[in-house]
């Protein structure tokens, strides 16, 4: 049997509605690609596994009997993996039609893209993030400050999430999300997936890093349009209520990121980044302690967040042991 061109690897975790979307949509990819689907389920709870099996025969299912997280699901998937591309999909978007042969097919025209990504949109049609740059310090503040929300237009506070940029032109750019990509299985072969060290965040920042230090381009390809249904209505920490799952998320957010600017940037540099975003809440904090109680509390938490994870991390060396 020949290999396909493409495998298509979904990671699933409690989301089998938006899942059984997912997977109907793969049904309408048209086109000579040849496809094999694969969904690594990271031990859900609401029967997402069972409804792969059941009404998705021809799908590889991968049972995992606990989280793995992002990249490590995505890691197990490709060992199973056969195709000449691999597409990371999330399991809450949708591809139009012949969009995977589409994508193949900008692949064989351009060997020298490593790795591309297409044009995220939310279920109305809005506009989401889809190509980004490198965090960096200046990044941070920028996104920490609310000037990068502020003036999305400028070239310099817009510069992280590119919204200065027409969404209609490709462009080259340092990475994009996994919520849809194409890669090189040759390429993948040559430098690794995902590093396992990430449980969630981060992870594609770190690959999109590791393909350009190979020599190969990262590209927004804007013709690839992507029904994205989450994070269309993203939240800076600064509007988010700070349940106790949201501070689950934003400890393993700063694990993630600690690891990276330590990995990429040294320790120095991981050190500052952490100290920015607690001196931005120090301030943050004291500014509200009288007057808005509960901003000035979650500004504190999110400070014992940041010594916990560093702790955790031994400042950004090492990952705690998963699943976190």
């Amino acid at each position: 049997m020949n290999p396909p061109d493409i495998s298509v690897l979904i990671v699933s975790f409690n989301t089998r509605d938006l899942l059984r979307r997912c997977l109907a949509s793969l049904r309408d990819q048209a086109g000579g690609t040849g496809i094999e689907t694969i969904v690594v389920d990271n031990a859900s709870r609401d029967g997402s596994a069972d409804m792969v099996e059941a009404e998705f025969p021809d799908v590889r299912l991968i049972r995992s009997p606990v989280n793995l997280g992002f990249g490590n699901a995505n890691n197990l998937a490709f060992t199973q993996s056969r195709g000449r591309y691999l597409v990371l999909l999330n399991s809450d978007a949708c591809l139009a039609p012949g969009l995977l042969d589409a994508a193949s097919k900008r692949m064989d025209a351009c060997p020298d893209v490593g790795m591309a990504g297409g044009r995220l949109v939310g279920p109305e049609g809005g506009w989401q993030p889809s190509a980004r740059m490198f965090p960096s310090l200046l990044n941070e503040f920028l996104v920490l400050s609310g000037l990068a929300h502020r003036y999305p237009k400028s070239r310099l506070f817009g510069r992280f999430d590119r919204t200065w940029a027409d969404p209609s032109e490709e462009a080259g750019v340092d990475w994009v999300p996994g919520a849809f990509a194409i890669l090189r299985r040759d390429l993948i072969d040559r430098i690794g997936f995902f590093d396992p060290r990430f449980f969630l965040y981060y992870e594609e920042v770190d690959l999109c890093r590791r393909i350009r230090a190979a020599g190969c381009k990262i590209m927004y390809w804007p013709e690839l349009v992507i029904t994205h249904l989450g994070g269309e209505s993203a939240k800076t920490l600064s509007d988010m209520e700070f349940s106790s799952h949201a501070s689950q998320l934003t400890l393993w957010r700063m694990r993630s990121q600690a690891l990276y600017y330590r990995k990429w940037h040294g320790l120095a540099l991981a050190w500052s980044a952490k100290t920015l975003e607690q001196l931005w809440h120090w301030l943050r904090a004291l500014r509200h302690r009288r007057s808005a109680p509960a901003k000035a509390h979650d500004s504190e938490a999110l400070i014992r967040l940041w010594n916990r994870a560093w702790k955790e991390t031994e400042g950004g060396r090492v990952s705690p042991p998963q699943p976190w």
